[in-house]
């Protein structure tokens, strides 16, 4: 399979995205898209629920440090997954040109050009800015099969990936405004 037609996220593994998109959609007819999605990113991504991976480049702090760090609801999102109210965060309609980064470390997450309003109530982007930048977690919570993102830095919450995104990807990662810091572009 062409590389260049894979998921920017996994481009060292050999995956066309369209054949995985067209499998989804396929899927989700039968009412399974979401079981298909978590297994083919659970299948494809190398970072996907390994611990131990990029431990090298992990922040630990103590429960105590990061509520002496973050406001009370950046602690309750990005520290104990929660999800902000839709359409409440600085980031929903915002639309600066540069990079938004993990609100706990620092780690840059996203860019501006990949940002799409979603009409979800939470800022959406279809693509990482580095595919070692997150790391995605099988989430069973609240009674729903999703994909939960979360910084590779320092672990924070930020959302959660759909894959009903815009081309050229299809994915959508759903993101909490209180998890993100955006700086603006030179």
């Amino acid at each position: 399979m062409d590389q260049a037609n894979g998921f920017p996220e996994f481009q060292d593994l050999a995956i066309n995205r369209q054949d995985l998109v067209k499998n989804v959609l396929s899927d989700r007819e039968s009412g399974d898209h979401y079981d298909a999605f978590m297994a083919s990113v659970h299948d494809l991504n190398p970072v996907y629920s390994v611990p131990g991976d990029g431990d090298d480049m992990k922040i630990e702090k103590t429960d105590a440090q990061w509520q002496q760090e973050l406001t009370d609801e950046q602690y309750h999102v990005c520290r104990q997954k929660g999800t902000e109210r839709p359409f409440s965060g600085e980031y929903v309609h915002f639309d600066g040109q540069g990079a938004y980064s993990c609100v706990c470390c620092g780690q840059v997450l996203f860019e501006s050009t990949t940002k799409f309003d979603a009409g979800c109530g939470w800022p959406s982007f279809w693509e990482v800015v580095d595919k070692e930048a997150v790391k995605y977690i099988e989430d069973k919570s609240l009674g729903m099969d999703r994909i939960e993102v979360v910084c590779s830095a320092c672990e924070a919450h930020l959302g959660h990936v759909f894959p009903d995104g815009p081309e050229p990807t299809g994915l959508r990662y759903c993101m909490n405004s209180v998890a993100l810091e955006f700086k603006q572009e030179d």
